[in-house]
Formats: C-alpha cells, sequence, structure tokens
C-alpha cells in the first residue's frame, strides 16, 4: 500500500484579516485530535456564521489560538427523542419556576462561563462571551432561562440557530435539574418552529442520557441544508 492511500491531514492556518475566507471541507479534519479541522482567523461574526452553516465550531482554552472543529460522528438530539425521566417529569410538574427566551443572553453565557466543579477554566473566554453576545444582537443566538421563585437566575442554555439546527454551546444549573428544564423548554420551542435538530457537538454521558445519539458527520451535514 503506497503513502498516497493516507494522505497527511494538518489543520488549516486562517488568517485573521481575511473575514471573508472560507473553512476547509469538513472532511479534511483531522483524526487526531478528532475533528479538528482549523487554526486561527478570529471570531467575527461573518466566520462565526461562515462556520455554523458548515457544521463547523470553535472550541478552545485561554491562552490558544482559536481551533476550529468538525467531528466525525457528530452528537445530536431529536427533539421528539428527547430523553425526559421520571425525577425530570416530577420537577416539570412541581418545582415553582419560570422559563424564558432570550430575557438575558449575556447572563446566561457568563454563567455558563463559571469554572464547573473539578475544573478551574472554562472555554468561553473573554473574546468568545463578547462574540456570541454580538450574534445574539443581530438575531443569531438565543438563551433560554430559568428563574425561581425569588427571580433568580438558576438555570439556562444558549446555541446559535441557522439552517434549521440549534447548535447548542453551553448550559448551566444552579439548583437541580434546572439546565435540564432549560433544554425541555428549548425542545417545545424547537418544535413549534418545525425544527427538530440540536446539535451537541461532541458526546458526554449526561448529553447521552438525555437522548443525545451519534450520527456520521455527512448525515449531518446534509441536516444543515438549507
Amino acid at each position: 500500500m503506497s503513502n498516497t492511500d493516507h494522505p497527511f491531514k494538518s489543520p488549516v492556518w486562517l488568517d485573521p484579516y481575511d473575514t471573508q475566507a472560507g473553512f476547509p471541507a469538513p472532511d479534511n479534519a483531522l483524526d487526531d485530535p478528532a475533528g479538528l479541522l482549523a487554526i486561527g482567523g478570529g471570531l467575527s461574526s461573518k466566520r462565526l456564521l461562515n462556520a455554523y452553516r458548515n457544521g463547523i465550531f470553535p472550541w478552545y482554552e485561554e491562552g490558544q489560538p482559536v481551533l476550529w472543529w468538525s467531528p466525525d460522528p457528530r452528537a445530536v438530539i431529536y427533539t421528539n427523542k428527547l430523553k425526559i425521566s421520571r425525577s425530570l417529569k416530577k420537577t416539570l410538574r412541581n418545582k415553582p419556576f419560570k422559563v424564558t427566551l432570550d430575557q438575558d443572553f449575556e447572563a446566561v453565557i457568563t454563567a455558563c462561563a463559571e469554572p464547573r466543579q473539578k475544573s478551574s477554566g472554562t472555554w468561553i473566554t473573554p473574546q468568545m462571551h463578547d462574540a456570541f453576545i454580538t450574534l445574539h444582537k443581530e438575531g443569531f443566538t438565543h438563551s433560554v432561562e430559568v428563574w425561581n421563585e425569588e427571580n433568580k437566575l438558576v438555570g439556562g442554555l444558549y446555541g446559535v440557530l441557522l439552517n434549521r439546527v440549534f447548535s447548542g454551546e453551553s448550559m448551566f444549573s444552579r439548583e437541580r435539574d434546572m439546565s435540564k428544564v432549560a433544554l425541555v423548554h428549548l425542545a417545545e420551542w424547537l418544535n413549534a418552529q418545525q425544527i427538530h435538530v440540536i446539535d451537541c457537538q461532541i458526546p458526554n454521558s449526561h448529553l447521552t442520557s438525555l437522548g443525545a445519539e451519534l450520527i456520521p458527520r455527512k448525515e449531518f451535514l446534509e441536516l444543515l441544508t438549507p
């Protein structure tokens, strides 16, 4: 077998001053680290929207250049397959809370950026924070907020809505099950608009428990076709 049967892949470096430059095709993403496609380029609205329209998303830590990913397979939740446990159903019935949409996007993304248990860092850098707030002002990102009886924000999530796919970026809970409550209400809101796919990007046990499943990248990209 010749070396040409397995061509060497490397991530593409993006010019931060050229916001019109496109991304390489997602099937050029690396196998290790899985899904890494491009590096650099900044987080202008044009570049972010171009990325999400092509199944690509930014994910990096403070001190790194912007890293762009398109993993294969892709984790998604179909809204009609969302798993609601017995305990969550009880919470939805009995817990006194209020759920809103796009009432305080900045508070939600700020809460999502707070360090989690067993972790001191966050991937929502100040640059990422500001970029998604700009996208929200332009109408492309949305938040779901969950408020308790004292009208304090206790849970929520945010993401990007493009091409009839909601790309979930992050969620948080300050009280038990509140991020799950936000997800249930997001699914209901999307269903009302005949939108049935939540992009979870990379799987984890929490998302799997809620119904996330893996599909081939090719199939996910077809879902993005307008």
